[in-house]
Formats: C-alpha cells, sequence, structure tokens
C-alpha cells in the first residue's frame, strides 16, 4: 500500500485498522512522534521517535517499528551497526532514542524482522509487541510477563532480551510450521500436487501449497504475523525440501502406527507389480493380519520401484522393505499374488524363493484373478464367445467414439424411456430410470463385463439407432462400414442368444466378484461362494434352458430378429474352466482352514483336520503337545454350540470378531491362533489393485516426474488416510524437528 508516494508493509495496514477500522488507507510514516497524549496508542505506551526528512509529517502518531516497510527498517538496523550506542544525533536515518539518554541497545534484538521491541520513554521501560498483539503474555520463559505489562528496565540484565526473543522466536516458528504442516495434511489426504509452474510472489497462482498456506494467513492473523512475507527469509518453511521432510515425517508416522498395531503378529503379505505414468515398474506391498479387536486388516506398507519384475528383483525389495520396518520374513504366514509366472512359478517364482526361508508362508492364488481368468479361458475355448466380446467392444467403442455419439445415445434412451412411462411398461420412482451410459468393459475386471451386458441390454434398440445414423451418415465414411457391419451381427439370433447366456452366467457370479474385492473377506466364504456358484450354475445347465430360450425368444421377437436353435455346451466350459481354476478346496490346507468354518453351529468342524491344520505350522507349536489341543478344541466347540450369540456367525470373520467380544480368544487360545492364521491367507489382491488405482490420481501426467521416495511417501497417507488422521501435529512436528538439525527450534 502506497501513501505521499511511499510503500508500507502489510503489518503497518493491519496496524492503523487497529487503531481506526474507518480509515481507508494508513496515513504516511511521522516525523518526531510522540504519542504521549494520544488516546488512539494501542499500548500507552511510547515507542521509539524517528526522525526521516525525507518523508511527510503527521506529528504525534505512534507507529512502532516494527510497521516501517523492510526496506526502512532495514536502514535502521543498519544504523545501529555502525553507530554502536545510540546517541540524539542530527542524521537522516538516526533515531533520537530515549530522550537523549544513552541505553546500551544491542543489534542482536533487531536480527529478524519485522522488530518486536518498543521502548517506553516515560517507564524507561521496553515492551514486546508481538506478545501484546497476540496475548503470549503468560509465558515465563524470557521474561514474558515483564515485557508485556510492566515492562524491562534492568538493563544491567541484558541477556534477558536475547532470552525473550528466543522464546518469541519460537513460538512464531511453531505457528509457522504448524501452518506448512495443515496445509500438506489437506493436500496429500486430496491427492493434490503441491508445486505450480510459477510460485513466484507475482504469480497469479502459486501452486497448491502456497496457494493454501496464503489463505491460511487470510483467515488467521497469528500465522499472518509469522508467516510468509513475515517470516524470515531463511526459515519461511516453504521451500520444496522442506515440504518433502514434512510429507516424509506424515508417512513414517503413518506406517509406524500401523507396524504397531500388527504388534508381533503373523501376516501375510499381498504383492503386484504395475506401470507407472512415467512408464516405471512399481511393486505395490500390502499387510494382511488380524488386529487385538480380531478384525482382519489389510493395509498399504510401501511402494518400490524395481529395475525388473524378476522373481529375485522382487525378493530383494520385499527384503528391503521388511529390514527398513524391523520384520522378519520368519512371521509370514501367506502369500498372495494374480498367478504371474514370476510369482507363482513351481520352482523359481516368489513364492518359492519365500517358502525356502519359511515353510510356512503358504501362498493363495488370488481368487478375483482366477475368476476373470475363468471367463477368458471360455472366450479362448469357444469361438462363439470369442467372437461375442469382441463384437460388444467395438459396439461400445463405436458408439462411445466422440461426446455427440454419446449425447444421441442419451437422448434417444431417454425418449424410449418416457414413451415406456406413459405406456406403463415402466414404473416411475426415486432412484429409478436414471440417465445411463454404455459401460466399457476392462479385461481385466470381470464385474465390469457384467455392468456392459446389463447396459447392453437395456439400451439395445438405442444403440441400434445410434448405429443405423453412423452408417447413414455420408460424411463419416472412417467408420460408417464398420458400423453396417457391426449392425448385422448384433441383430443376429447368435449374437442376442450369447448376449443373454453370458449375461445371466455372469450375473451368478457377480456376487463372488463383488465380495472378492472387501478387504475383510476370509477365505472359508470365499470357497463357500465358489460352490455356491457352481451349483447355481448347474442348476441352470440342468434346468433353466427352457426360461433363457423363452426370454431369448420374446427379445427377438420384439426386435424382428429370426429365432434359431443352441445348445448347452457354454455353461459346460463355464464349469469346466471354474472346476479347473478354483481347485484350492483339494489342497489339503484350505481343506482343514473349512472346518474352522462357524456356519449352522459349527457344522463343518473336524478335530483331527484342525490337528493337522496346526501340525502344517510346525514352528509356532513346537513348544505346543498336540494333545492339550486336542482336549481344548473339544470344550472350544461343545462351549460355543451352547451360547446363541455364536448362532448366527457367518464367516470365521465374524467368529474371530466375537471371541474376542466375548474375551474367549483368551480361554482359547490355541484355537484362536488357528483362527488368525487362517484369517491371514489372501483371498485376493483387490486392495493391491486399488493402490494403483490410488497411484494414478497421485502420480499423474501433469505430476510424472514425482521421485520414488516423494510417491511412495504421498501414497501411504492417501491410501491410510484413516490412519493417518489419527496423528496429531505435534507428532509430525516432532518427528520433522528430529530428521536433520533445522535452523528453527522449538
Amino acid at each position: 500500500m502506497t501513501g505521499s508516494g511511499t510503500t508500507f508493509s502489510k503489518g503497518m495496514e493491519r496496524y492503523y485498522k487497529r487503531i481506526d477500522p474507518n480509515l481507508s488507507h494508513p496515513p504516511a510514516p511521522k516525523v518526531d512522534i510522540d504519542c504521549s497524549t494520544k488516546s488512539h496508542c494501542s499500548t500507552k505506551r511510547h515507542c521509539i521517535s524517528i526522525d526521516m526528512s525525507d518523508l511527510p509529517t503527521d506529528p504525534g502518531l505512534r507507529i512502532p517499528i516494527s510497521d516501517y516497510s523492510l526496506n526502512i527498517q532495514d536502514q535502521i538496523r543498519r544504523h545501529y551497526l555502525q553507530q554502536g550506542p545510540c546517541q540524539p544525533k542530527n542524521h537522516k536515518f538516526l533515531p533520537k532514542l530515549f530522550g537523549g539518554v544513552e541505553r546500551r541497545f544491542n543489534i542482536e534484538w533487531y536480527d529478524q524482522f519485522p522488530t518486536w521491541l518498543e521502548y517506553s520513554i516515560d517507564k524507561n521501560s521496553a515492551f514486546c509487541l508481538y506478545c501484546y498483539l497476540f496475548k503470549q503474555n503468560n509465558g515465563k520463559q524470557g521474561g514474558g510477563e515483564i515485557f508485556v505489562s510492566k515492562g524491562f528496565s534492568n538493563w544491567k540484565k541484558t541477556e534477558t532480551f536475547a532470552n525473550h526473543k528466543n522464546d518469541k522466536d519460537r513460538k512464531s516458528y511453531r505457528v509457522r510450521l504448524t501452518a506448512s504442516v495443515d496445509s500438506i495434511r489437506f493436500l496429500l489426504r486430496q491427492g493434490l500436487a503441491f508445486r505450480g509452474h510459477d510460485e513466484s510472489e507475482d504469480s497469479n497462482n502459486q501452486g497448491n501449497f502456497l496457494e493454501l498456506l496464503n489463505f491460511l494467513a487470510d483467515h488467521n492473523e497469528e500465522v499472518r504475523a509469522v508467516a510468509l512475507k513475515n517470516a524470515p527469509e531463511n526459515l519461511r518453511l516453504t521451500s520444496p525440501r522442506i515440504q518433502k521432510d514434512i510429507v516424509n515425517a506424515c508417512a513414517i508416522e503413518t506406517i509406524d502406527v500401523i507396524i504397531k498395531d500388527m504388534g508381533d503378529a503373523v501376516f501375510s503379505i499381498l504383492v503386484d507389480e504395475s506401470r507407472d505414468v512415467s512408464i516405471k515398474e512399481q511393486m505395490v506391498v500390502m499387510f494382511r493380519y488380524v488386529d487385538k479387536r480380531g478384525y482382519v486388516i489389510e493395509r498399504f506398507i510401501g511402494i518400490e520401484h524395481v529395475p525388473n519384475t524378476t522373481a529375485i528383483s522382487l525378493k530383494i525389495a520385499i527384503d528391503k522393505l521388511f529390514s527398513k520396518h524391523g520384520l522378519s520374513i520368519s512371521r509370514l504366514r501367506g502369500q498372495g499374488y494374480d498367478g504371474a509366472s514370476n510369482m507363482s512359478r513351481e520352482f523359481n517364482g516368489l513364492k518359492s524363493i519365500i517358502m525356502k526361508e519359511n515353510e510356512c508362508a503358504f501362498f493363495v492364488h488370488c481368487f478375483a484373478h482366477q475368476l476373470q481368468l475363468a471367463l477368458m479361458g471360455v472366450a479362448k475355448k469357444h469361438d462363439l464367445i470369442g467372437t461375442f466380446l469382441t463384437v460388444v467392444s467395438n459396439v461400445v467403442n463405436i458408439v462411445g467414439a466422440s461426446s455427440k455419439r454419446r449425447d444421441i445415445l442419451r437422448e434417444k434412451q431417454a425418449q424410449k424411456v418416457i414413451e415406456a412411462l406413459k405406456s406403463g411398461q415402466l414404473s416411475s420412482g426415486k432412484g429409478l430410470n436414471q440417465e445411463n451410459g454404455i459401460k466399457r468393459p476392462c479385461d481385466t475386471r470381470w464385474g465390469s463385463h457384467f455392468g456392459t451386458l446389463v447396459s447392453f441390454t437395456i439400451m439395445f434398440s438405442s444403440i441400434l439407432d445410434v448405429l443405423e445414423e453412423i452408417t447413414n451418415d455420408s460424411l463419416n465414411s472412417d467408420q460408417k462400414y464398420e458400423a453396417s457391419i457391426m449392425l448385422q451381427v448384433v441383430q443376429s439370433y447368435d449374437f442376442v442368444f450369447i448376449l443373454h447366456l453370458v449375461k445371466n452366467i455372469l450375473g451368478i457370479t457377480n456376487e463372488l466378484s463383488q465380495v472378492l474385492q472387501k478387504g475383510d473377506q476370509d477365505i472359508v466364504n470365499a470357497m463357500d461362494l465358489v460352490k455356491v456358484c457352481k451349483e447355481q450354475l448347474q442348476i441352470m445347465r440342468d434346468n433353466g434352458w427352457d426360461s433363457l430360450v423363452e426370454e431369448v425368444s420374446k427379445f427377438c421377437v420384439e426386435f424382428n430378429i429370426d429365432v434359431l436353435n443352441m445348445d448347452g455346451i457354454v455353461i459346460d466350459l463355464q464349469l469346466q474352466e471354474l472346476n479347473s481354476r478354483f481347485n484350492e478346496p483339494n489342497t489339503e490346507l484350505l481343506l482343514c482352514v473349512a472346518c474352522l468354518s462357524p456356519n449352522n453351529y459349527f457344522d463343518a468342524f473336524d478335530k483331527e483336520k484342525l490337528i493337522r491344520l496346526a501340525q502344517l505350522y510346525p514352528h509356532d507349536f513346537s513348544t505346543v503337545d498336540l494333545r492339550v489341543l486336542e482336549f481344548q478344541l473339544q470344550t472350544y466347540v461343545d462351549d460355543l454350540r451352547s451360547h446363541t450369540e455364536f448362532s448366527e456367525l457367518k464367516g470365521i470373520a465374524d467368529l474371530s470378531k466375537r471371541l474376542v467380544e466375548t474375551n474367549k480368544h483368551e480361554v482359547y487360545p490355541l484355537v484362536y491362533l488357528l483362527i488368525k492364521w487362517a484369517l491371514t491367507l489372501p483371498v485376493a489382491t483387490a486392495s493391491v489393485e486399488r493402490a494403483f488405482s490410488a497411484m494414478n490420481i497421485v502420480k499423474n501426467q501433469m505430476r510424472n516426474k514425482m521421485g520414488d521416495e516423494w510417491l511412495n511417501d504421498s501414497l501411504t497417507v492417501y491410501l491410510e488416510k484413516d490412519i493417518f488422521n489419527t496423528i496429531d501435529n505435534e507428532t509430525i512436528i516432532h518427528r520433522f524437528q528430529n530428521m536433520k538439525t533445522r535452523r528453527g527450534q522449538l
């Protein structure tokens, strides 16, 4: 802000507004200031009088040194350095201090701006403007009370000035650091970028971090007084290095909470690798364990850049991660991968390398991945299914190739819905008949195919209309012929029949697909759902054929499509694939684990198999007499069958929680140990895949140069924000301060 051709600081503007809120702009700096009789003096004290002959004169208004522009402050500071103890002299920038009485003021008291010191002539005492303004007058260190109310006048004990200034500096430093931490907290939780393209003070957009910090300063007087322009040049706490250090402190504290929550529990690892936006191969590692409440927990532990995806490289990266967090591979009780050969090979895959070190780290092929492979297996074995999936993908690409075509599809579908509502074919109601678009299938997501086929069936008529428009469009020669071919194919009986058949098959397995996306799902429930899916498919094969043919026939009649005859070979292939892919129930480990199921009053309980399960973990039961386990198992099942609170449990995950709630996990510790092992076994790698989805948010095209540590720290906090939200600022600040020697001290 300017006045009479002179530039003033923001602090000066704030000072004048405290004096008179109605002032549109502050007056210019004054000459020979003496406010001993003025009522507008905010502290009722005299301040240093300054003679600056080149500035306009308006005697009688008090201005603290801290409210002069930094340029004038610097000139005053340099004068102190040159003159030493101040004497009243006629000099352009020479303050007339203390009515001509010499006082031994040292320049160190002014070594950080804005200046904090004020002086009262009539009391012959020094005061602290900062402490007065922000009511920090109850501190004992450095004479805080004296510098606010009584004023300091013991000139022989000048070390009090240094102590008080240090105390004030510590408070200012804490406010600045807390503001930076608060800004970083928000950006981390939202997965937003920190830096801006132009972070200069003249920039209209300095980037998210600086803009957010400015916002905090504008809405918090305490932050504004010490942050950004009002902070020392070398202690603003806004540099990229400081930002990364604070983020690193946040990530370390978040992981520490997870490691402490695990305690000494056994755990499994879930691993997968994928390329990020900068084409760097990244390996995500998740831990799965049972916490003290009996809940199944899956947590993100880290993302490691691996030079290649060989089993040896992945094992080295895992060892590095374990060493970093002080973990031992001997605590592993399971491995979960997507079935890639570099991980699951029998002789030299990652699972085999780990099991050579720990024979109890059993491998479980991701159930969700096996479900996807079952669909792809049928597509490869049956030409009609493979052709069908290709046609669906091509139609979706043609219809959704542009925003214009999508809008046409929505408009036509909206018209169909309105007509159906008028004719009574559709019912109206909250949440019904919402605007839809055709979903694009994803090769790596089983559930996405089901959603695509459902929307394809619902919007079939509108899709035909759009294909016809493209075919008749003389200006669009690129896709008109392809659209013409697709139009003929989708109006064939073969296509319609496969559309309904595959949609129904995927509908049967859709619930299993959705359940496998849950992080707390246990392997016994997953096995049961696979069994149910197989049974439903068999029922459909044996008894559902006529209803399917009737459904397809009605659809064909509606759209004038000729009706043909089909056989049931596709369902047979699907059943074969499910039986082939999901063969885990035939393994000894999972057959034993299934005996822990509490369903139907522990109907699957088998004492001999559970004893065999304990034998599969020799290190954990090396000091336990298995006869003790045998007696405990029998007492355990008789006890739980007699209590109604255990009668409606669904799966061993519910069983674990209920045992902890009733403290029976302490009554039957050996049985509970078996339950924890069973829950630790991984079911699916859905959590790992969600981490890759989050990685695409945190490291996107605009942030494709993120370093590995910066990506790991940001992703840790973003994925585990529920943990991060429980960590207070004081803990983060303490970690930040202890990482290295800092200029600022708390």
